[in-house]
């Protein structure tokens, strides 16, 4: 199992915008329509990583957690669909109803939103501010499959809370891990 860091984007960045179709609703929603009033968690997966599959209970409870918060998540998959078809929009709408999401589930076709955010790995986790500003980008937690340390979410907790409570952005934001995007060949697109 390969193990890919995030980029880390620069704290502050702007969210770049997007319009992307929801596998769920069939309809194309912007960052602006699903955007949280308070924060905005942006996060890049896709079904067949095992890295994903290790934390999805968390995501779905924790989007639950916030939302009363006015924190609104946002899930995107950018994966190349040719030779992962298992990541196919279809798909994605099965994974979302199976596991619950309350979330949107986002196809970007073109790679061009992941290219954008400078996304690198399944999970990437971004955090924005009520501005769009880029408040937390890393880890969810430590855990990792195989690796015996319980799911908690407790580094994008900390984030979350720090933004609610105005604190200033953690310090210590280490890169999450997990399966490189699977990204086209220049032939493909």
């Amino acid at each position: 199992m390969a193990q890919t860091p995030s980029n880390m984007l620069p704290l502050g960045t702007k969210a770049p915008n997007f319009r992307l179709l929801d596998t769920v609703s069939d309809e194309k929603l912007s960052l602006d329509a699903c955007k949280g009033v308070k924060g905005t968690v942006i996060m890049f997966i896709c079904n067949h990583c095992p890295f994903v599959k290790h934390v999805n209970s968390k995501l779905t409870k924790l989007a639950k957690d916030y939302k009363s918060k006015s924190i609104d998540f946002i899930a995107i998959s950018s994966n190349d669909v040719t030779n992962y078809p298992q990541d196919g929009p279809e798909y994605m709408k099965k994974m979302a109803v199976d596991e619950g999401y309350i979330f949107p589930y986002l196809y970007d076709q073109t790679q061009s939103v992941a290219k954008a955010y400078n996304a690198a790995c399944t999970p990437d986790f971004f955090l924005f501010d009520s501005n769009l500003e880029l408040f937390y980008r890393g880890q969810l937690d430590s855990s990792r499959p195989g690796n015996d340390i319980p799911v908690t979410g407790e580094d994008l907790i900390n984030a979350l809370n720090a933004l609610l409570n105005n604190n200033p952005s953690p310090e210590n934001q280490k890169p999450s891990i997990g399966c490189n995007i699977k990204w086209r060949s220049e032939n493909e697109k």
